[in-house]
């Protein structure tokens, strides 16, 4: 699921200091109540690292001006539109057909050990 991979994403630690967020959006996110993510990971852990993992999947992430956020998935970037409040973080725009909300659950976990961080597709 590709808006799995923004969530974190998203998807920006010392890049989100541009945005203004760093602090805000580093962390373990959790897609709010009962919204359907057609069989996908449930939860994102977005690091400052520039990582993002949901599930087995590790992506890349990077900040945007405008409050929006750029995630790689694959070899191209996909943007989506963030908003970050103390406990919720919401995601538009990009591939979703409908936005998605997630709620703070925690502090990021490390990457995985052996878990590199994927390399950056070219940027336009």
């Amino acid at each position: 699921m590709k808006w799995l991979a923004v969530a974190g994403a998203l998807l920006l630690a010392a890049p989100v200091a541009a945005m203004g967020q760093e602090s805000s959006l580093v962390g373990t996110w959790r897609v709010a109540g009962g919204a359907d993510t057609k069989g996908g990971p449930r939860e994102v852990i977005i690091r400052a690292d520039s990582s993002a993992s949901w599930g087995e999947e590790t992506v890349r992430w990077r900040p945007r001006p405008k409050n929006r956020i750029a995630i790689a998935i694959g070899d191209e970037w996909e943007v989506y539109d963030v908003k970050v409040g103390a406990k919720e973080l919401k995601l538009s725009g990009g591939d979703l057909q409908e936005p998605i909300s997630l709620r703070r659950v925690g502090p990021p976990s490390p990457r995985p050990a052996g878990v590199s961080v994927p390399a950056a597709p070219p940027e336009d």
